[in-house]
């Protein structure tokens, strides 16, 4: 309850302080380290390349975190931050890396991305970038789940959290869902934690036996 507060007051803070500055400050960022994996995410008037760039850098931090044996495995890395999300129990403290540590700075100035009255996610679900996002879901189900709970002014990542972790692996084919996961499940629970010092993880390579007989 008391992250939870903190993560309210550190966001409405940050709005406050967005407003005075949002009108002469333009997104300056030009560091894609995931442009050539093209363009996913495709809104009109959005700032997409940021979007997709936010999108990838989740997906490699998820990745490397549930990586096995230095194996990395973008589905199954779903499949096990979904599980644990849908429950809020991350530490993503430990997940982040630097690089989307500079992405979540630059989606603080996205337009209409936030919402200072949503509690719960911060994100603003009936913003023209969500509306984009969520009109173009391939799942017919989570869809309908989806806009029902935006309609009906119920939406909440833990709730809607619960069919995601069911259907993970619709995320890695569906990148517009997946994107949805990135800015409601990730980037939107960083304002409540310190990011001052995230470093580069460490990768762990898997050894190779090479004397070693493969079992039949």
């Amino acid at each position: 309850m008391k992250n939870k507060m903190k993560s309210t007051i550190n966001f409405i803070l940050f709005l406050g302080a967005l407003t005075v500055v949002s009108c002469k400050k333009e997104n300056t960022f030009n560091d894609y380290k995931f442009s050539e994996k093209g363009s996913v995410i495709t809104c009109d008037n959005q700032n997409t390349a940021l979007i997709n760039e936010a999108l990838f850098s989740f997906e490699a931090d998820i990745a490397a975190f549930y990586a096995q044996n230095g194996q990395e495995n973008v589905p199954n890395a779903y499949g096990q931050f979904l599980r644990v999300a849908s429950i809020n129990r991350i530490k993503y403290e430990d997940m982040v890396s630097p690089h989307t540590v500079k992405v979540f700075e630059a989606l603080k100035h996205v337009n209409d991305l936030w919402d200072a009255n949503n509690p719960d996610s911060h994100l603003n679900y009936k913003g023209d970038l969500l509306e984009c996002i969520s009109s173009n879901l391939k799942d017919k189900k989570l869809k309908t789940t989806y806009d029902a709970l935006v309609a009906t002014n119920s939406m909440k990542p833990e709730l809607f959290g619960t069919p995601l972790a069911r259907n993970y692996r619709a995320a890695a084919s569906d990148k517009n869902l997946a994107a949805y996961i990135a800015l409601d499940l990730y980037y939107a629970k960083l304002f409540g934690i310190d990011l001052s010092n995230v470093k580069e993880k460490t990768v762990v390579e898997q050894k190779v036996d090479f004397n070693k007989r493969p079992t039949k």
